[in-house]
């Protein structure tokens, strides 16, 4: 969605039901089973950045390779969900959410050698000031952020991020990685490459 001006204060009250109302958006749909370092009890914060970072350590490297190789004229993107990928939704019981560090350790090295940053989540439009500010705040450069507008709500979800990452590929942009927690977020295709980070067969959002 096209990006207008806007006071950078948010005010406490809005800020809070925001947030609530992010911790509180169901997950798209239940993910299959996947191989976990957890039992079916509720994953604990260490565990799952234990094992976030162990997925990330998979794909900094490819990203350091892939973004020196870079063809001329080529815009570089990444395409990332938000809710336990970029941000600690399950964890972060407090706003602004903070970041989910393995992840973000990727994306600024990323941004920091000019590839475009673009978000796309489920989360619904109501949410869009407040998830970006949080974005922004935690470090993220935001090249774009698409949210679910109200006819986007009734699509399914892996169709409507699919959706997303073939618009960002029309506006000439090689996707160059796509990373999120849920197969929802990774089919689909319009990636030349995945990284799943774990959601522990739904337990996460």
């Amino acid at each position: 969605m096209t990006r207008r001006p806007r006071a950078r204060s948010i005010s406490a009250t809005a800020v809070s039901v925001a947030a609530l109302a992010a911790l509180a958006a169901p997950a798209a749909t239940a993910a299959p089973a996947e191989a976990a370092s957890t039992s079916s009890a509720k994953v604990d914060h260490a565990t799952w950045q234990r094992d976030c970072q162990a997925v990330m350590d998979q794909a900094l490297p490819y990203l350091k390779t892939r973004i020196a190789a870079a063809r001329p004229g080529e815009k570089q993107a990444i395409v990332f969900d938000i809710d336990n990928t970029t941000l600690e939704t399950d964890f972060g019981f407090s706003y602004p959410q903070p970041a989910n560090e393995p992840v973000l350790e990727a994306a600024r090295y990323a941004q920091e050698h000019g590839v475009s940053l673009f978000f796309v989540t489920a989360r619904p439009g109501i949410l869009y000031w407040p998830t970006e500010y949080n974005l922004e705040h935690d470090g993220y450069d935001v090249s774009g952020l698409r949210v679910r507008g109200l006819f986007d709500l009734f699509k399914d979800v892996a169709a409507y991020k699919t959706a997303q990452r073939a618009g960002i590929e029309n506006d000439g942009y090689t996707i160059i990685a796509n990373i999120g927690n849920s197969p929802t977020d990774l089919s689909g295709g319009h990636a030349e490459k995945t990284f799943k980070l774990p959601d522990y067969d739904g337990q996460l959002s």
